[in-house]
Formats: structure tokens, C-alpha cells, sequence
């Protein structure tokens, strides 16, 4: 583990310096927990736990230079380990559901965690969302934190030993990098992801059905009642799942009970052009999203409930902030007509997911 450290690429010292910044967050498994933050020179901060890899916080102001958090999140790792519906966190082996957490590789059969009704989601009981990741501080010309974790063969039913790696950065220029790595030994499904809960309003109090969408996504993956998806990839053209265009989020909403839906993303592999843009008219704030995968989970967070509070005793209630969650399609290793998510020995796993912040 390194210890705190800074990089000033700044000569004269009146002017702000990009800084990373660790603290003692407690201790989960008899090991360590640190919270890295993030400050760029505006002032704004990013906050990362090695619990989970969770991003417990993103500040910054509004139009009216308020500051407040656009994620939701906890400045404390026991209300982290009161299993909140996965706020922040990072997502693995297999982001989404397994159908009956069953897949086969080839003629081998597998068997995974059941923990969302008869399905598989988020890997499973203790995902990487629950477990401690070693933490390293790069120091460089663009400082970062570097988060891995070894899942060992066997772990929550996955095949193979997973050396995994993730790096966060965050810019002057207001922009979450997330870059995933991995490899195995043996022959593996895998799909991670960020799972933030974004309210640009920085007040949970203001419902996010308010908030504008676009997604640049021809299709989407119809599902079932157990949100499995049922194979098909279908048009959004004239159905309430349709952000081609940008939309009040809560204009059809009721027409689909919330939503939850996989997107088909019109592929960009330069990492240049958004594959999804989030505003909100009372912050002003824009949240643009890029990433090299074929999908997104958009999820309305239409299950909170008000089970959990924020720090400040405000109730998470339904519809109090969104996810737009990077991946590979849902139940994937079952579906052969789905990009494939198996990574076999001597391959690497890699994929980059951008979150930058700006105004309308």
C-alpha cells in the first residue's frame, strides 16, 4: 500500500494543485480500508474507497457555484456494509443477471450464487463490490489510483483464477476515466462495471425523473418478468425506450413501470463521441458517458424504496437517481447471438469507460 502522496505539475504554489490524497476508512476481513481522494485544480473532488472500489462521492458546484455531490454515497464504510443496493460500487465478476445462474463453456456446466430470486446478479453473494482491493497510488503525469484483486478459482462458482486491475483517474478537465484489465487461467465469463447512482442535483430530495436523457442506442434488449433478457435485440423506435433524442426521463416512465433495459449502443470505439449525455436544468450540470462497450444498463432506480438515508437523514426514495452502467449484454454467456463476455487463458481483458462532467 503507498502512502498519501501529491502531484504538483504547477511551478508557481499560488496556483491549486492536482492532488491524491489517502485516509484510513476502516477495516473489512481484518485488513485495511483507505479512502483515496481526488481534487483537481478547480476544486473538485472525486472519492474512492478500496472497499468495493466504490466511488463514495463526486463534488463540485452547480450554476449557482453550490457544491454537492452529483453520486450518492457515504462518508462512512459501515453504512457500506449494510449492503446498500451497490451505490458506487464496482461490479464483478459479472455485471447484471445470469439466467438461474447457470452457463456452459463448451460441454463444461456451471453453477453460480442464486442471490436475486432464481438468477445470478452482480457476482453474486460477495462480489468485487464487497471485498477489499489492494491500493496503489500512481504517481505520474496523470496521477491515478490502481485497485486489484485476485478472485481465485471457484469463487462465488466462477471457473479460473481472474487477475484483475482497475484504474481510476480524474482530470482537471472534470472527467471519471475507468479503465477495467484482466486475465485468467481458465476460461471465464466476465463483464465489469461502474454501478453509480447519479442525481445532478446533488440533492436526492429532487427526483431524477426530471433530469434529461439521450442515448445513442438503435436497440435495446427486451426482458422478462425476472429481467432476463429474452434474446431478442428490438428497435426503441416508437416505444417509450427511445433517448435517441433527448428526454425527460419521467415523460414515459409509467409506461414501463421504470426502467431497466440493456441498450444496443451505436458503436464508437474512439472513446470521443458520448454514447450517453445526462442534464439537469436546476444544477445546469451535463454528465457525458463514453465507453468501448456494446452496452448500457439504464436503471431508473425504480426499486429504492426509502430502506436506506443519505448522511444528512434524507430518504433515498424511488426514482431519486439513475445508473448508466457500461457492459456486455445480461445473461450472455447464454445467449450465443450476444457479443461474448468468455475470456479464455492467454487473452486480455480490457475496456475504458469516461464519465466528464461540464454544464448545459
Amino acid at each position: 500500500m503507498s502512502n498519501p502522496n501529491q502531484s504538483d505539475k504547477n511551478i508557481n504554489n499560488t496556483t491549486p494543485k492536482f492532488s491524491i490524497v489517502q485516509e484510513n476508512f476502516g477495516e473489512v476481513d481484518n485488513r485495511p480500508v483507505y479512502l483515496f481522494t481526488f481534487t483537481n485544480i478547480k476544486g473538485e473532488q472525486v472519492k474512492i474507497t478500496n472497499y468495493g472500489g466504490i466511488v463514495t462521492a463526486w463534488i463540485s458546484a452547480d450554476k449557482n457555484e453550490n457544491k454537492s455531490s452529483i453520486v450518492i454515497g457515504y462518508n462512512h464504510l459501515e453504512s457500506y456494509l449494510a449492503k446498500p443496493p451497490y451505490f458506487g460500487a464496482l461490479i464483478g465478476r459479472f455485471a447484471n443477471r445470469i439466467a438461474k445462474g447457470k452457463f456452459k463453456i463448451g460441454e463444461e456446466a456451471y453453477s453460480l450464487t442464486i442471490n436475486n430470486g432464481e438468477n445470478h446478479l452482480h457476482g453474486g453473494n460477495k462480489g468485487f463490490d464487497k471485498v477489499v482491493w489492494d491500493a496503489k497510488i500512481i504517481d505520474s503525469d496523470t496521477p491515478a489510483l490502481l485497485l486489484s484483486y485476485l478472485s481465485k478459482d471457484g469463487e462465488e462458482g466462477y471457473p479460473g483464477n481472474l487477475e484483475v486491475t482497475v484504474r481510476y483517474t480524474f482530470s482537471n478537465d472534470s472527467e471519471l476515466r475507468i479503465e477495467y484489465n484482466a486475465k485468467t487461467d481458465k476460461s471465464t465469463p466476465i463483464n465489469l462495471t461502474n454501478h453509480s447512482y447519479f442525481n445532478l442535483t446533488g440533492d436526492v430530495s429532487n427526483t431524477s425523473l426530471n433530469h434529461t436523457l439521450m442515448i445513442d442506442a438503435d436497440s435495446y434488449t427486451p426482458t422478462d418478468s425476472n429481467s432476463i433478457p429474452t434474446g431478442e435485440i428490438k428497435s426503441v423506435i416508437g416505444t417509450p425506450f427511445d433517448f435517441k433524442q433527448p428526454e425527460k426521463i419521467g415523460v414515459r416512465i409509467n409506461e414501463v413501470g421504470g426502467y431497466d433495459h440493456n441498450y444496443v449502443l451505436n458503436k464508437k470505439e474512439d472513446l470521443v463521441s458520448p454514447i450517453a449525455i445526462l442534464t439537469d436544468d436546476i444544477s445546469d450540470r451535463k454528465l457525458e458517458v463514453f465507453t468501448d462497450q456494446p452496452g448500457i444498463q439504464f436503471y431508473s432506480g425504480k426499486n429504492l424504496d426509502g430502506t436506506f438515508k443519505t448522511d444528512d437523514g434524507k430518504v433515498i426514495e424511488k426514482y431519486a437517481a439513475v445508473c448508466l452502467e457500461t457492459q456486455h449484454f445480461p445473461n450472455s454467456p447464454n445467449e450465443s447471438a450476444f457479443p461474448s463476455v468468455i475470456l479464455h487463458p492467454g487473452e486480455k481483458y480490457q475496456t475504458t469507460t469516461k464519465y466528464k462532467l461540464s454544464f448545459q
